[in-house]
């Protein structure tokens, strides 16, 4: 097993060791972003949105989960999706830039 280098990260979906600004991973042919200033969308900016208009769903469609945005625009009358966006709006700014790519945008 190698060790990995100053420039090489681990892909995230085979464990690979590849070099950090590789666009896909030779082993699984999945993309991999590098680093954090190229990631689509900004955690950051997901929170504030399910924070403060998270009963209408905006962070749902900013992530791209139009099927979701639109359940929490259904139901914003019962303020459940408010509450909801709030605790996902604190949930997002507490992760890593990584782990909030990993697991909602991808």
């Amino acid at each position: 097993m190698s060790k990995k280098g100053a420039d090489e990260v681990y892909c995230s979906s085979c464990g690979e060791i590849i070099k950090e600004k590789a666009e896909i991973c030779p082993e699984c042919g999945v993309r991999h972003r590098g680093r954090t200033g190229d990631y689509d969308k900004d955690r950051t900016v997901a929170g504030i949105f399910a924070i403060l208009l998270g009963g209408f769903g905006v962070h749902k469609f900013y992530l791209g989960k139009v099927g979701q945005g639109i359940l929490y625009l259904i139901f914003f009358w019962t303020l459940i999706p408010g509450i909801i966006g709030f605790i996902e709006g604190i949930l997002y700014l507490t992760k890593s830039e990584e782990e909030f790519q990993r697991k909602y945008v991808d």
